[in-house]
Parts: C-alpha cells; structure tokens; sequence
C-alpha cells in the first residue's frame, strides 16, 4: 500500500535585518565611528562638564560671580583658536556624523521593543536635539550683540534676556536635559563599546553610575537656569554694564 509523504518542512519565520557587523579594515567606517566615539568623551564631553557643572554653575552666586567667570574665560591665550580647535570642530564633526550614522541606520522599535534599544534611540534624538540646542547657543551668546569676552558684566544680563522669552526657556531646559543624558548614556556606551566593562553584571553597574551622573548634571544645570530667572534684570550694553563690570 502506497503511503502518503509526511511534511517534514516548518513555517516560514520572518526575520528583520539587523545592524551590520563593525569590522576593522573594512572601509574606513571602523575609523570614523571609533573616533565619532571618542570625540564624544573628549574634547567634547569633557567641555560640557566644564561648562555645566562649574562656568555656568557660578551663576548660582550671582551675576557679579558669573561675570568673573566669563572674563577669566575671555582672558584664556588664544581664546578663539581653543575654542575653533577643541569645542566648535569637534562638535560639528560629532554632531554631522552622528546624523550622518542616524540616517544610514532603520528604525526598529517595532521589530525589537527592548529596553536597550529604546535608550538607544532616545541618543539618537537627544542628540540632534543637542546639536541644535548648541548651535543657537554658541551663535546667540558668542557671536550676536555684545562680545561678552569684551564686556563680561554684560554676560548674566544677555543670559536673561534670552531665558525672558518662555519659549526660548523651555528650548534651554529641553536643550540641558537631553544633552545631560546624551553624554551621560554616551558614557556607558563608549565604555562598552572600547572594552572598559566587560560583561553584564559590570554593564549593568556602571549604568547606574551613568544614570546618577545625568541626574547631577540636569540638577546643577536647571539650578543655574533658575539663578538666571529668579535675579533681578541685569544691564545687557552700554555704560551701566561697564560700571557693573569695573565694580567686580
């Protein structure tokens, strides 16, 4: 008797694409993301402690201790060329390729709802967030009206002027919290992705350490946006901010 053929054959599964493995040698992506990575720490990261968690954190004492500040920073060799050299280069080349690495990349939320791939891209937003969070801050504050490099006592005032406005305050507070939990989870990505944890158990450590750091930078960040709003009006030109400025 002749039987019938039994299906040995399983349904079909449907698999997504992932991300392409990095190899070394390969192109010269293996280069320009290691180091996209690393400009995130240094110079960059390292700046933005700076300038969160002790320049701009002098306002919490006053305009006449912010001011001081500012002219040490205006007073710095070379001011201009630091600043091109390690802050603006630095961060446009960051901010450009990591745009860059974002639009070459697929949304996968759907496919892949998973804790880390959230926090993933939430660094992605955050960071073109940030970017443009930087760029108008670098053009209002150094580059438009008064040179605060010239007329430091002009420094809290023009802060204030910018944070009157409520729209533009809510853009500085949004602005400070993503880039707060861009660098601090970049941290914990860099230190997994260069070999510095190894293992779950130490990832998952150093997260929370990564997690308590966001939470101090957004704290001294938002203390110092509310010294800018709470002080009274400050002069912002002419000779009431040089007389504020010679009285320091």
């Amino acid at each position: 008797m002749a039987s019938t053929p039994v299906s040995t054959s399983q349904p079909a599964i449907e698999l997504h694409d992932g991300v392409p493995p990095l190899r070394a040698g390969v192109g010269h992506s293996f280069f320009w993301r290691r180091l996209h990575s690393l400009t995130g720490i240094v110079p960059i990261g390292a700046f933005l402690l700076e300038h969160i968690l002790f320049s701009n954190a002098t306002a919490i004492n006053g305009p006449a201790a912010y001011a001081r500040q500012v002219r040490f920073l205006g007073s710095l060799p070379l001011v201009t060329t630091v600043e091109a050299t390690l802050i603006w280069i630095p961060i446009l080349f960051h901010g450009l390729y990591g745009l860059y690495i974002w639009r070459r990349g697929e949304a996968n939320l759907a496919s892949y709802p998973w804790t880390g791939n959230w926090m993933y891209t939430l660094q992605r937003w955050t960071g073109a967030i940030v970017f443009a969070y930087i760029a108008w801050h670098v053009w209002h504050l150094r580059f438009a009206g008064i040179d605060l490099h010239q007329h430091p006592g002009a420094s809290f005032g023009k802060v204030q002027m910018e944070l009157a406005n409520p729209w533009f305050l809510a853009f500085y507070v949004v602005g400070l919290l993503c880039a707060a939990w861009h660098f601090s989870y970049g941290v914990w990505l860099f230190c997994a992705k260069w070999g510095i944890t190894v293992g779950e158990n130490a990832r998952r450590k150093f997260l929370a350490v990564c997690m308590a750091l966001f939470i101090v930078i957004s704290m001294v960040g938002l203390l110092s946006l509310l010294s800018f709003v709470s002080h009274s009006p400050q002069p912002i030109t002419g000779g009431a901010a040089d007389a504020l400025e010679s009285a320091q």
